[in-house]
């Protein structure tokens, strides 16, 4: 049997390293994973107090509305008046997603089709690459990363696409080359979509883990942004939730119409108890990713003084929740996935090749600051004993 889309696709890049890493923790050994950016923070209790709450109540166990309780989308307005100063309409400029992913992912279906073209930067998140894909458009890829321009990078991908790309998809701070960008930046990005006719979809999944300083924009907060522009929030970073997949779409009222209409023929929402407790925390916990900000600054640090300390010297990122590391020079001639299996094997250590984010990820590689500061020192031992050739 065909399966057309699924064909397209190509092997799952991080999963040799994830089969790899299995394979020695069947067999009793202690591999610290740094490879998945899955949270390991706690949800708030709050979340989960009314959550709890929420469930026992049978109302709340029919379908809900697929834009998101009018509840949800006011504190999500209230959120971004807090937080950016922009002002969002509940009714026509939010959309609740079912998790960031999934609302990238359908807003690529209501945006695109055979024939169109978006502009991606590469490396990326894989699904920026692939879901305009899935959606039967071709990718022109932005090049970026270190000694990467990224504007004179845009405007030649622009002219080398045909036909004229409709969408330009975004993130900043960026995964996974953790670059962090300004308002000025993002006011360049605006005028750049305006002058030709085109949406930017911004993923801001990083919009509260900014450190040293940085705290980074809104792309709403541009004066007029909202008539190109939509943006994905999401409260799986900023307020610990990764698996309560609670999502949403802000911005543009046309594109915010088009996927909550799309979305009606694909979903009742996520369920209902997840977007009561989901509002809560965002209306009494305005403070959790302020807390969550310490806790990947700590590590951050970690990571980066523990590795110059064995010899690997890499610049210290100013967001995301990861660290983008180019295969120091002893070992440079590997690629990152080969690096990378040799650091499990030989270190117990699992890290994400940077071959599977695309155009430009060979010879990165990623680290995930999903383990406290004491297993980050372990795994800091491991990879030296992996990497006699550092220092």
């Amino acid at each position: 049997m065909e399966f057309r889309r699924i064909n397209a696709l190509p092997p799952y890049a991080f999963a040799p390293i994830d089969a790899l890493k299995m394979e020695f923790r069947r067999a009793g050994d202690d591999v610290i994973d740094l490879g998945f950016g899955n949270p390991d923070l706690p949800s708030p209790d709050t979340a989960v107090d009314k959550l709890i709450e929420a469930a026992q109540n049978p109302r709340n166990h029919r379908y809900s509305m697929t834009r998101g309780i009018p509840k949800l989308r006011e504190a999500v307005s209230h959120l971004y008046d807090r937080r950016f100063q922009v002002a969002l309409d509940p009714e026509t400029e939010i959309c609740a997603t079912i998790g960031a992913k999934e609302g990238f992912s359908h807003l690529m279906f209501a945006l695109l089709g055979p024939g169109d073209t978006a502009l991606v930067p590469a490396p990326s998140y894989p699904i920026h690459i692939w879901g305009p894909i899935l959606a039967g458009a071709a990718v022109q890829y932005v090049r970026m990363g270190p000694g990467e321009d990224f504007f004179p990078n845009l405007r030649a991908a622009w002219e080398q696409a045909w036909p004229r790309p409709r969408v330009l998809v975004t993130s900043f701070p960026h995964n996974p080359t953790t670059m962090c960008v300004d308002l000025d930046f993002m006011a360049e990005i605006v005028q750049f979509c305006r002058d030709r006719d085109m949406v930017v979809v911004h993923d801001f999944a990083y919009a509260d883990l900014g450190f040293d300083g940085h705290e980074p924009p809104s792309i709403l907060q541009v004066p007029g942004a909202k008539d190109v522009a939509v943006e994905i929030y999401s409260l799986t970073k900023s307020f610990s939730m990764a698996g309560w997949r609670q999502g949403f779409v802000v911005g543009n009222h046309d594109v915010v119409g088009a996927l909550a209409k799309l979305k009606s023929y694909l979903d009742y929402g996520a369920f209902q108890p997840i977007q009561i407790a989901a509002t809560v925390v965002m209306n009494e916990e305005p403070d959790y990713p302020k807390v969550a900000n310490e806790i990947y600054r700590g590590r951050r640090d970690a990571l980066i003084d523990g590795l110059a300390r064995i010899g690997w010297e890499i610049e210290r990122p100013k967001g995301t929740m990861f660290v983008w590391a180019p295969i120091p020079e002893p070992y440079a001639d590997m690629t990152s996935l080969e690096f990378c299996t040799m650091l499990v094997r030989d270190g117990k250590v699992a890290v994400s090749p940077g071959g599977g984010f695309g155009p430009g990820g060979e010879g990165f590689v990623r680290f995930a600051l999903v383990e406290n500061e004491q297993r980050i020192a372990q795994a800091i031992r491991g990879i030296k004993k992996a990497l006699p050739k550092l220092g």
